[in-house]
């Protein structure tokens, strides 16, 4: 059983690796050929004006955000849940004492994901300000 356990984590991972490097080929070539057809324009100080580029791609990057919270959060309290029932199920001291520490690693990365999704909620208008005013 656990050979079958062990054998459905490695297709798993393997698949997951294969789609998320098909997705970062296929974003790569539509955020390049994108950004290629927009036009700049010169402000009235000469510098140019990346506007026209950057706010499709914020508008992106930010509906891709929103969608992948959800996911993120699912995932997040699915697995969770699923290492408090190994926990309450362990019957060996070992078992409950290492299923204890996985859900405390698990807690302690979802509330870091959410304190880091705050901080980039909080920065976006930082870091576009900050653009604006140096491009």
């Amino acid at each position: 059983m656990k050979n079958l356990l062990t054998t459905a984590k490695t297709k798993v991972m393997s698949v997951g690796m294969g789609i998320a490097g098909a997705m970062t080929v296929m974003s790569s070539y539509g955020i390049t050929a994108f950004a290629e057809d927009v036009p700049t324009t010169t402000n009235s100080s000469g510098n140019v004006d990346l506007n026209n580029v950057t706010d499709p791609i914020i508008g992106l990057i930010n509906s891709i955000f929103n969608a992948a919270i959800w996911v993120v959060a699912a995932a997040g309290a699915l697995y969770c849940i699923l290492l408090g029932i190994k926990f309450a199920s362990a019957e060996e001291p070992q078992d409950r004492e290492k299923a204890k520490q996985h859900l405390k690693n698990a807690i302690i990365g979802y509330i870091l994901i959410f304190v880091l999704v705050v901080a980039l909620r909080v920065g976006t208008p930082i870091m576009i300000e900050w653009m604006n005013a140096n491009s």
